[in-house]
């Protein structure tokens, strides 16, 4: 399991190539959720998304390669692409059909390649892991590496700076970098801390496996939230672990949940993408309460395509 030692370590290591991302209250949501709430606006990161923490994390620790490599939906693909160059390597960046046109164009704009494979992340892997065995590339996987999630952990240690006597942290989960790395550094320092998964109904794959106590593959659907699609890896060596170890509560959204949670939050001034929005959500939709002290919200990134967020604004699902 990832430490509260290897957090600290990635914070050192990478501190001053991230934005402290700032916090905002919400008056609106706090009276909904019966409690002081706060968001936490890591949309404002150099890619616009939490992800190139543990990118940023992991590719800091690299060798001499050919390059780097991974499967995303979009946004770790973008802070792969991102660190890379940094550091002057190629990348490649293996996603499905379902990934949105906004995305691919940022990845390819920061001197990537993105490479599209079939209609699913788990058929995308499968191309990195070629560019890993026949090319010499270095495989970043999005959530499932000990660097990425200590790089995200730095986030649950920036969230306790900034509010330490946060209740609940609501946490977007996918694949569960982010809720594993926040999880292990905010319960190693508050161990009573509350942890809350968000998700969506249609293809929340790590949801699915909690169900059954195992790592399984469940259909990818078109989603608002679509950074949140994609499997877990039926080999999972870390997430899925401490995502059942270290959450509290999950909690499983419809698209019009989401919708809502992101017009409330354009209303308030965050232009974000959909899995940032699931947090807001769960708060309209009654099922994320603040009653035990504050909440912070994670909003975990804002790469949603404008006509989309257009169409959703005036009501289209």
């Amino acid at each position: 399991m990832v430490t509260l030692e290897d957090i600290m370590a990635a914070r050192d290591r990478i501190g001053d190539q991230l934005r402290i991302t700032p916090f905002q209250a919400s008056p609106s949501l706090s009276q909904i959720a019966g409690g002081p709430v706060w968001l936490k606006c890591e949309y404002r990161q150099a890619t616009g998304a939490f992800k190139l923490r543990g990118a940023t994390n992991a590719v800091a620790r690299v060798g001499k390669v050919a390059g780097v490599t991974t499967a995303s939906t979009g946004n770790h693909g973008r802070a792969l692409a991102h660190a890379a160059r940094a550091k002057g390597i190629p990348a490649i960046i293996c996603m499905s059909r379902l990934v949105p046109q906004n995305k691919l164009d940022a990845i390819t704009e920061l001197g990537a390649e993105a490479r599209i494979i079939g209609d699913s992340q788990d058929e995308a892997f499968l191309e990195a892991v070629r560019l890993q065995r026949e090319e010499g590339f270095a495989l970043i996987p999005p959530f499932d590496h000990p660097d990425v999630i200590a790089g995200q952990g730095t986030l649950g240690l920036e969230i306790l700076d900034q509010i330490p006597d946060a209740a609940t942290i609501a946490v977007p989960l996918s694949g569960g970098g982010l809720l594993a790395g926040v999880a292990a550094a905010a319960k190693a320092l508050r161990p009573d801390i509350r942890i809350v998964g968000i998700s969506m109904q249609r293809g929340a794959a790590m949801a699915a496996s909690l169900d059954v106590g195992h790592p399984i593959e469940i259909p990818e659907l078109p989603t608002l939230a679509d950074s949140l699609g994609g499997g877990i890896g039926l080999k999972n060596r870390l997430t899925f672990a401490m995502v059942r170890d270290l959450m509290d509560d999950l909690i499983l959204l419809t698209e019009d949940q989401i919708a809502e949670g992101l017009r409330h939050l354009a209303r308030d001034g965050h232009v974000v993408e959909g899995a940032a929005a699931v947090c807001a959500g769960a708060i309209l939709a009654g099922r994320l309460r603040a009653d035990d002290g504050p909440l912070v919200l994670i909003l975990s990134g804002e790469n949603i395509d404008p006509l989309r967020h257009a169409e959703i604004m005036k009501g289209t699902p």
